[in-house]
């Protein structure tokens, strides 16, 4: 039986709201605070002879900038797939942020940027970046594990069309290229943020870990009136870890 559902603004499932504001708040969390409490730490630099090869190009910094926009519409289409689907795509994307942390704080990393002495438009957008952005939290790189999370998320999802699926999958190793030819990440923070990615995920698909999620949610959803008391665990007990 198809899942009755209300969205808001036709857009984002009610149910949906909280659980991806916190998923966002989490990873801001993760990533500025263990950017402010390991500021004064020192900072590995793993930069190889790969990375000082792959060359400066200003110009995939739209990417870089635009995943952003990808991340909002595919964490809003998983959301959108089903509150078990959504319940354990989360409880991957809570446990790699919270990997994520654990790696900034006892290996920070940082890179040398180089000098952008070119005056065209991406050349000027990237050195804002890099006055904004600082070199730090690199080892697995964020950018990476969303963009990755947003294809594998909706991998293999019938409902989603296949040319997004597709679509989702390429925009998601552009953005993994941005990292390197923009010089954020070197290629190493690239592969750690896929495999775990791929890791975090493949344990909210086989543990039964989402159910306590969901329960947790579900009372908070209920609190601000977004779910009705009657629906709340409406077929949690039915569903097998």
């Amino acid at each position: 039986m198809k899942e009755r559902r209300d969205d808001i603004f036709g857009i984002v499932p009610k149910y949906a709201l909280i659980p991806l504001i916190a998923s966002f708040a989490w990873n801001m969390l993760i990533y500025s605070g263990t950017m402010m409490l390991c500021k004064e730490f020192y900072h590995h630099d793993f930069t190889t002879s790969f990375d000082r090869m792959v060359p400066l190009i200003p110009e995939f910094t739209s990417i870089y900038l635009i995943c952003y926009v990808f991340w909002a519409a595919n964490y809003i289409l998983i959301g959108r797939i089903g509150k078990e689907h959504m319940y354990r795509f989360l409880v991957g994307d809570f446990l790699s942020r919270m990997i994520c942390g654990l790696f900034f704080v006892f290996l920070p990393t940082t890179l040398v940027r180089p000098e952008i002495t070119g005056t065209g438009f991406w050349n000027q957008v990237l050195r804002l970046v890099y006055t904004v952005d600082q070199s730090a939290n690199l080892f697995p790189s964020i950018h990476c594990l969303v963009s990755w999370f947003c294809y594998i998320g909706i991998r293999g999802q019938k409902q989603i069309p296949k040319w997004y699926r597709a679509f989702s999958m390429i925009f998601a190793i552009l953005v993994c290229v941005s990292t390197q030819v923009t010089k954020q990440h070197y290629i190493i923070d690239v592969c750690g943020g896929i495999v775990l990615g791929e890791l975090c995920y493949r344990i909210g698909q086989k543990t039964d870990w989402y159910q306590r999620l969901w329960k947790v949610f579900t009372k908070v959803n209920q609190f601000f009136g977004l779910e009705k008391c009657e629906d709340g665990f409406k077929g949690l007990t039915e569903i097998k870890g």
